[in-house]
């Protein structure tokens, strides 16, 4: 008798556990299918909302680039606001940006990381396409910013403009953002850093911040879905002019994987070798 009641538990408590696990399943699937929807309506309100800034203030920027950089600074927290209360992301800017003219050298993952280094920054500019200098809105707002054109596959003329620029003083001054890797690079994926990096803090006589960010983890590269957590940037310590090239690039490398890939475990990334 003791031992039938003993199995009759044993097997209440198995469909227990099962009812647990399929209750867990079914929230957990819940719980992805809402934050999904959240995401698709805050990145649907975001881009609604890119013209509407841009026309806003074009007045401004046309003649003005205090105004170009108040309208872009302003859509960016605009974003960092929807995000925090829309789909549960908030956005922090760690370290020391520059303030004055500097390379920042960063890990590229996502569209945020462009807005959440670019606000931290006084007098940000990019390394960019020539096409899209071409684009009605967008090309009067990266013209005011200063930003390089850079034709495909003469990206080395582009440099060396930019680079007389800067000597004779026709460039407009502030920090200059460029990817080391070229392109944005999903979390736990391996890609070369580019010489063009070394190239432009050689010639440029500039000191160079390296950039870390885990923003990948929670705005994916590919897909809708954004992850509720806290997507940082981080500005690592300066790297001075006046380094050999391959001592340079083994430090910007090692600097901001080694610190990204922490920021990215930070966030709950699992994929990181060794993790």
């Amino acid at each position: 008798m003791a031992v039938a009641a003993h199995c009759a538990a044993a097997g209440c408590c198995r469909r227990i556990c099962r009812d647990k696990a399929g209750c867990t399943a079914e929230t957990e699937g819940a719980r992805i299918v809402f934050q999904y929807v959240r995401s698709v309506i805050f990145i649907t309100q975001m881009y609604i909302a890119m013209p509407l800034f841009g026309l806003a203030f074009a007045p401004w920027a046309y003649f003005s680039r205090k105004g170009a950089y108040a309208a872009c600074k302003s859509y960016s927290r605009y974003v960092f606001w929807t995000a925090g209360w829309m789909v549960g992301m908030r956005c922090e800017v760690r370290g020391t940006p520059p303030d004055g003219e500097a390379l920042v050298a960063a890990k590229h993952q996502s569209f945020l990381d462009i807005m959440m280094i670019f606000t931290a920054l006084p007098s940000a500019k990019f390394i960019m396409k020539r096409e899209i200098l071409r684009t009605p809105v967008i090309g009067l707002y990266a013209r005011r910013l200063g930003c390089v054109a850079v034709d495909r596959g003469k990206r080395g003329k582009a440099i060396e403009k930019m680079v007389a620029d800067v000597h004779a003083g026709r460039a407009e001054p502030g920090q200059l953002i460029i990817y080391s890797q070229g392109t944005r690079v999903a979390p736990g994926r391996r890609m070369p850093y580019k010489v063009g990096s070394f190239v432009l803090y050689e010639q440029l006589s500039q000191p160079c911040v390296p950039v870390a960010t885990n923003v990948g983890v929670l705005w994916p590269k590919r897909g809708m879905l954004r992850k509720p957590g806290v997507a940082v940037v981080e500005f690592l310590p300066v790297i001075e002019p006046g380094m050999a090239r391959d001592d340079f690039m083994e430090l910007l490398e090692t600097s901001v994987e080694e610190r990204s890939d922490a920021l990215m475990a930070e966030a709950g990334f699992k994929g990181l070798p060794n993790a």
